[in-house]
């Protein structure tokens, strides 16, 4: 899916939900996105189902947002986002909850949008490397 369809809003204060969130519109062919996120025929992965990653890019201020399927690895889309943003998204994360609770807003070509609440957020250098200090990773998870 191109990068081009999407745009990211990084909201680190707490909106209406109450948590920090990462907004992500999708303005690509209509049902892409939601062909994407789906499972079988009636329903959509859940929020388990999910990885949220960002991986810098060497010589730019920026990174590559993910939205994987955990249980096949399989991209669902990528976007560039601004490494500021994103380290103020954790942060902000942080400070919210105990294990840094935060939602991810799709919104789609026809304005539907789906909320997963997440607590985990992998980050990694260029070289692919996990920067645990910059990651939102729950006490209970071991990697």
């Amino acid at each position: 899916m191109r990068r081009d369809y999407f745009t990211v809003d990084i909201r680190p204060e707490p909106g209406d939900g109450g948590i920090p969130t990462l907004a992500i519109e999708y303005t690509g062919p209509e049902g892409g996105l939601r062909d994407r996120l789906t499972e079988t025929a009636e329903a959509t992965l859940d929020s388990s189902e999910l990885d949220v990653a960002f991986r810098h890019q060497a010589e730019t201020d920026g990174g590559v947002l993910s939205l994987t399927d955990r249980m096949t690895g399989e991209f669902i889309f990528e976007v560039p986002a601004p490494v500021e943003s994103v380290d103020t998204l954790v942060s902000a994360a942080q400070r919210h909850g105990g294990d840094g609770e935060y939602e991810v807003r799709l919104t789609d070509s026809n304005g539907k949008s789906l909320v997963y609440e997440k607590e985990t957020l992998l980050v990694y250098d260029e070289d692919g490397n996990l920067l645990r200090q910059r990651s939102l990773i729950p006490g209970s998870v071991e990697l």
